[in-house]
């Protein structure tokens, strides 16, 4: 299987994980990404962050933890 993706390392704005950074890689697919976080609204949940149109990561929302 080959890496279609390009990895960088963004800076995380506003929500729980305001300031941190974490690698993301990058695909055709939707640029979002959950991060797990003790620190969300849900115990075990992950914080969602996206690019806005200025290219920044910022938060968009708190998910609870998914349950198969």
């Amino acid at each position: 299987m080959s890496d279609n993706g390009i990895s960088i390392t963004v800076e995380l704005h506003g929500g729980p994980l305001d300031g941190q950074t974490t690698l993301v890689t990058l695909t055709d697919e939707d640029p979002w990404v959950g991060l797990p976080n003790d620190g969300c609204t849900y115990p075990g949940g992950s914080s969602i962050y996206a690019p806005d149109i200025q290219g920044r990561w910022v938060w968009q929302d708190d998910q609870p933890v998914r349950t198969p």
